[in-house]
Formats: C-alpha cells, structure tokens, sequence
C-alpha cells in the first residue's frame, strides 16, 4: 500500500518547484553576470518592451510579473534610479501610473537579450530539445486554467 504522500500528482508539483528553483537560479546568475543587474529588473524591463509603447500601468505589470502592487511599486523604485524606467500619470485614471521603458532600458535590452537566450538555451530549452513546444503549451494550460478570471473545474 502506497503512502499518500507518494501521489503522483505531489511528485509532479515537487518537480516543478525544484525545476524552477534550479532553473531561475542559473539564469538569474548567468544575467548578473553579463548586465550587473538582477533577472528580476529584465522581467519588468522585458514585459515594457514587448508592449505597445513601452509602458504598462504599474497594477498590470504586477500581475504580469507576479507580485503584489507594493512590491512592483519598491522594485520599480530600484529599476527607475537606476534610469530603466520612469513613471507617468494614466491619463484615462488620475490615481494609477504607467512605468514606461526608458531609452537606457531599451539600451539594457538589447545588450541583454542575446546572453540571456544563451542562457535558456543551456538551463531550459537544451535540455527539453524537441519538446520545448509542447512544455510551452502544458505551462500555458496551467497558467490559463490557474490566472485571472479562471474559473475552477468542479
């Protein structure tokens, strides 16, 4: 008789965390290492970029980068005094602001960009070789089934 603890499904989401401490841990170090500034910052810097106009209201990016409002507020605080971003009013709500990549952020970007891809490629996608795809789609499924305005299946 098998304990429960030995469920699959518990396995599964060890091996998830495990896979993504392992993981983040080498890329965060690879990135350091070539831009001097933490994986964290190209994360925010990495969502601006892909947006129309570079800039997203600050409550947005938090949920996009998965951290709560005040922590989004403190990390863009290091990531502006640096010169990456700046803020700008919302001008459709007077109480929201829009963090907004900068010409150093962009300048950041595009040097990080290639050593970053070297990175993946050697910590996520070489080791997944031809099955890349298909664990983008599983980590999509999770992530739909699992964000914002998901609905639990009963």
């Amino acid at each position: 008789m098998s304990e429960p603890w030995d469920d699959p499904r518990i396995t599964a989401f060890g091996m998830l965390l495990e896979a993504h401490a392992a993981v983040v841990s080498q890329v965060n170090r690879d990135f350091e290492a070539s831009t001097g500034v933490p994986v964290s910052w190209f994360e925010v810097l990495l969502r601006l970029a892909r947006t129309p106009d570079q800039r997203l209201r600050m409550a947005e990016l938090a949920g996009q980068v998965g951290l709560s409002t005040s922590g989004l507020t403190r990390l863009v605080d290091r990531i502006e005094a640096a010169g990456y971003v700046r803020r700008e009013a919302c001008p459709s709500d007077r109480r929201g602001a829009n963090a907004v990549l900068t010409e150093d952020g962009d300048a950041l970007m595009r040097k990080a960009v290639p050593t970053h891809l070297d990175s993946l490629e050697t910590h996520l996608a070489g080791p997944l070789a031809s099955e890349l795809d298909t664990f983008t789609a599983l980590l999509r499924t999770v992530r739909d089934s699992n964000g914002p305005g998901s609905c639990p299946t009963v």
